[in-house]
């Protein structure tokens, strides 16, 4: 089974935000977004530079292209601006499986309803539509704040990959792990959507 004819872009509505193929029209926002909170000096994420957003998202473009992700633009409702990024990555169609990673959003946006609904519409249409078997999550060990979120959300943590990465400032990525299977989509199903009335 080939990822085109499996997985596409697509748009996910949601009632706080929706997602949208990522595109260079969403350059400016992204821009902007990622400069509250100056998101990229944490050292622990992937989140570009304000300056190198044009070379993120063609990066992203064209790993699209070669079938190896699918990136959306997180937009909000409130303000028809993007505010992030989240994609779907290590797409395995063979075995139904794909991670839901390289998220970010504005500060502003974070600790709100957006992640929360982000990671509702992608594991929506990754169970729902795609008949994933899993969905997978993959962060840094000492981003702190990511694992609590993944943890809120339901996901279960496989394990911890050992120096797993080089980062940009040359130190080593130990990555944790976290997985919902299809069988427990149901049940994180229904505490998302409490979580967000």
């Amino acid at each position: 089974m080939s990822l085109h004819n499996w997985i596409a872009p697509i748009r996910l509505q949601g009632n706080h935000v929706w997602l949208e193929p990522l595109s260079p029209k969403h350059h400016d926002d992204l821009v902007e977004a990622t400069k509250d909170g100056a998101l990229w000096k944490k050292w622990y994420t992937f989140v570009p530079e304000p300056e190198n957003m044009h070379e993120a998202i063609n990066e992203r473009l064209a790993l699209q292209e070669a079938g190896n992700m699918i990136p959306f633009a997180v937009i909000s409702l409130a303000t028809g601006k993007a505010i992030g990024m989240t994609t779907y990555l290590n797409i395995d169609a063979s075995n139904k499986r794909v991670e839901v990673g390289a998220t970010w959003y504005r500060k502003s946006a974070q600790r709100t309803a957006v992640n929360t609904e982000c990671k509702w519409l992608l594991l929506q249409h990754a169970f729902e539509n795609l008949a994933c078997i899993a969905v997978e999550f993959r962060t840094h060990y000492f981003n702190v704040e990511s694992r609590k979120a993944i943890e809120r959300l339901g996901a279960k943590l496989d394990g911890i990959l050992r120096n797993h990465m080089v980062m940009p400032n040359n130190t080593l990525r130990d990555t944790c792990v976290y997985s919902i299977i299809a069988s427990e989509w149901p049940t994180v199903k229904a505490c998302l959507s409490y979580m967000l009335i």
